[in-house]
């Protein structure tokens, strides 16, 4: 485990003391965790399936994960108070709300936030490879003498937030130029990916394992793409499995993130953005519980074995007990609340 995963982990694992998992165990019984995503092959299927496991084997309990979707996912656990279903998703938990989505909640009033357990590191911004861009700076600079360039995005979410990061930083070295930089909502990665392919997007958000097949073809190949930007922290990044680049080099991938590519959020702080996976809990849900999951999964990560499960399909471990969990989250949600109130104003 890299330093930056081991301080984390340690800040975190410091904030508890080591008990005994036998010790006053509440009675869980049978656990569904239900995700905001109705595919079982993605990212959060996958962090959700990794954690749970691990979770179970600790509390000696059936835990069973369950793809409904954001919107019955909140309905859910607003609805099941006793700790027998609990939820996993990321940022977007709270970005929906931001952006004013349909069947968002402001989750740091209507539930419990539970601990954070990993980070996928791979959200990205690509171009076509044969794309007059290079760089996002040229992108900004394009729009701001003038041009238009379109960026297919999925809204309300971990896929705006980047577009809405960008075109804020054309809004403060181009002010009024930001109308340039259009969003085109569509949905899932193979749409984004189809809207480059045909020519009607000029910048696509995707992610490193999805899109870094695309980048090996040559630039005559109208699939072809090359990357622009990676929102994570260099820190994070630092921390991937480096076989989930593909073919491109730790130095490659270096030179598309912070602070070789600078996204400025205001005269002094650049953008970045780290994709959380995090537990959600009803309100109500009894404390013993709560605190007896925080107390299961620090020594999970303890033992050091999630960490290689984690690491082994490309995400970075990153535990914090719940109450570390909120406070960086909702400084997260005011850091970005930020970022959407400049370009509405």
């Amino acid at each position: 485990m890299k330093k930056f995963v081991r301080n984390a982990i340690a800040l975190s694992l410091m904030a508890l003391p080591m008990v005994a998992m036998s010790a006053d165990k509440p009675n869980f019984g049978n656990i569904r965790v239900v995700i905001g995503s109705k595919s079982t092959g993605g990212d959060t299927y996958q962090a959700a399936a990794i954690v749970s496991e691990a979770l179970a084997k600790k509390l000696d309990a059936n835990v069973k994960v369950d793809a409904v979707g954001e919107t019955a996912a909140f309905q859910t656990i607003r609805r099941v108070s006793n700790g027998s279903t609990i939820m996993i998703f990321h940022d977007q938990s709270y970005l929906g709300y931001l952006y004013g989505t349909k069947g968002y909640y402001d989750i740091f009033n209507e539930f419990t936030i539970g601990p954070t357990f990993a980070i996928n590191p791979a959200n990205a911004y690509l171009v076509p490879k044969k794309s007059p861009y290079n760089t996002l700076d040229d992108i900004i600079d394009a729009v701001g003498k003038g041009e238009t360039v379109r960026v297919a995005i999925q809204p309300g979410g971990v896929s705006e937030i980047g577009y809405s990061a960008v075109k804020n930083a054309i809004k403060l070295k181009y002010p009024g130029k930001e109308s340039n930089f259009i969003a085109i909502n569509t949905g899932s990665q193979s749409d984004k990916n189809q809207l480059l392919f045909d020519g009607l997007a000029d910048l696509i958000q995707g992610s490193l394992p999805a899109n870094e097949q695309f980048t090996r073809l040559e630039a005559s190949d109208q699939k072809a793409m090359k990357f622009v930007w990676l929102t994570s922290t260099r820190d994070t990044i630092a921390n991937v499995n480096k076989n989930g680049f593909g073919g491109l080099s730790k130095e490659q991938i270096y030179s598309y993130a912070e602070p070789e590519v600078q996204v400025p959020m205001d005269a002094t702080t650049n953008f970045t953005f780290d994709k959380e996976f995090f537990f959600l809990y009803n309100k109500k849900m009894p404390k013993d519980q709560i605190e007896y999951i925080d107390k299961a999964l620090k020594e999970i990560y303890a033992e050091g074995e999630i960490q290689k499960t984690f690491e082994k399909a490309f995400f970075v471990p990153n535990f914090r007990d719940s109450k570390a969990a909120l406070e960086h989250l909702q400084a997260k949600s005011e850091k970005y609340k930020e970022v959407l109130k400049n370009i509405t104003e």
